[in-house]
């Protein structure tokens, strides 16, 4: 479905990946335009709609057809947040982009303050939430995340800082270039060491309704981005390895030692069987690593497409 063409070199473009959100995007869209045009009135939204199920599309089209300067794209099927992002940067065209979430907990307000770093040149500005507006479960089990994404993928990634930055054009054009399955936006962006600054924005609460993420999708997401950046685990199994040999061959010597000077050998059946199902478990956890690996490898190697769009607002997209 196409309602206009494509705006031509927008000074700053604003991604915004949208999963069920009907309920906010009127007011989402209001105070984006009177936070953007204090900056520039040539500017675009770009909404990637990720098969929710409710009406935000049909709102989406609304707006794109009231305002020329807001694009959608709607999906397939649910491919998932970074995906949508990911999207979102294959087609904005702006000299700066802002990433954001579509819940209002990142405050339009704050672009502004995140353009402006940005011009003493700096070609990322994160948003660091200073206060989050998260339940104390939510926000612990966010540290933990981050904690163990920085020792196992062996980078410090900062936990109080989201999807929320502006980036130069010249970051989105190098990060579109990355077309691996697995997606982490944030590490990502990360990974290609552009100048980077922070400032602390407030974290406003939930426009409405409760996160979509589940305590599986994040999961999920903990374990596909550690696999993505790191071969730490690959590591981290071979020094077991090696130090439960270490510990057998001692134990073994300790073993012959006993038998040795007292001549007859240790007793201990249930301990010979509980050994042999620990260093059991041990291996093939061990295999289930290198098969998700394997399995991640084999994943690649179809070069399918990061995601499917079914329609658009606007004519001729350029999907790669």
């Amino acid at each position: 479905m196409s309602v206009r063409k494509n705006i031509h070199c927008p000074h700053i473009s604003i991604v915004i990946p949208v999963y069920k959100a009907e309920s906010c995007l009127d007011e989402l869209y209001q105070r984006l335009k009177t936070a953007l045009e204090e900056i520039s009135q040539n500017f675009e939204i770009v909404l990637v709609e990720d098969c929710g199920g409710d009406e935000s599309w049909e709102i989406i089209t609304r707006l794109a057809i009231a305002d020329e300067r807001v694009r959608g794209i709607q999906f397939s099927r649910n491919f998932g947040q970074h995906y949508g992002i990911t999207a979102g940067l294959d087609i904005c065209q702006g000299d700066w982009v802002v990433v954001m979430d579509c819940d209002l907990q990142d405050r339009p307000e704050e672009i502004s303050r995140l353009y402006a770093k940005a011009q003493e040149g700096y070609d990322i500005v994160l948003a660091r939430r200073g206060a989050r507006r998260d339940s104390t479960l939510k926000r612990m089990t966010s540290w933990l995340f981050y904690k163990v994404f920085s020792y196992l993928a062996d980078f410090e990634y900062d936990g109080e800082v989201g999807n929320f930055r502006i980036m130069s054009r010249k970051v989105a054009a190098n990060f579109c270039q990355m077309r691996e399955q697995l997606r982490f936006f944030g590490g990502l962006v990360q990974w290609m060491g552009f100048p980077t600054a922070s400032i602390e924005v407030e974290h406003a609460e939930r426009f409405e309704g409760k996160s979509t993420y589940t305590y599986a999708k994040l999961w999920k997401l903990a374990s596909e981005a550690i696999i993505a950046y790191s071969d730490k685990p690959l590591r981290i199994a071979i020094r077991l390895g090696f130090l439960m040999a270490f510990f057998s061959f001692c134990y073994g010597m300790y073993i012959l030692g006993y038998a040795f000077f007292y001549g007859s050998a240790i007793p201990g059946w249930s301990s010979l069987i509980v050994s042999l199902y620990f260093i059991g478990g041990i291996i093939i956890a061990i295999l289930g690593i290198l098969g998700i690996y394997l399995g991640k490898t084999f994943d690649e190697s179809k070069k399918r497409p990061l995601y499917i769009i079914k329609q658009a607002t606007f004519d001729e997209p350029n999907f790669d």
